[in-house]
């Protein structure tokens, strides 16, 4: 099981540190944007992971609160780069 363990947490750790290249590196606002939604994705996994590993539901509240800013955040990006299309 812990090499399981460490498997996953290198992929997370691959992945959340592709998500900040592309944050750094990114051409475009929203490849900076849809990085950054990844690399929340990316947290909410490993904190899942995390509770699945460990038998327990202390973060659950945690991860409402990020799927909750994540939502918002790409609503408001999404009606905020309409808004400046249609102009």
């Amino acid at each position: 099981m812990t090499v399981v363990i460490i498997i996953a947490g290198a992929l997370f750790g691959a992945g959340a540190l592709a998500s900040l290249w592309r944050i750094i590196r990114g051409p475009s606002a929203l490849d900076r944007i849809i990085a950054s939604d990844v690399l929340i994705a990316t947290a909410m996994c490993a904190l899942g992971a995390e509770m699945a590993v460990n038998r327990h539901t202390d973060t659950l509240p945690v991860l409402l609160v990020l799927a909750l800013f994540t939502v918002v955040g790409s609503v408001s990006v999404a009606r905020f780069m309409s808004a400046r299309d249609d102009t």
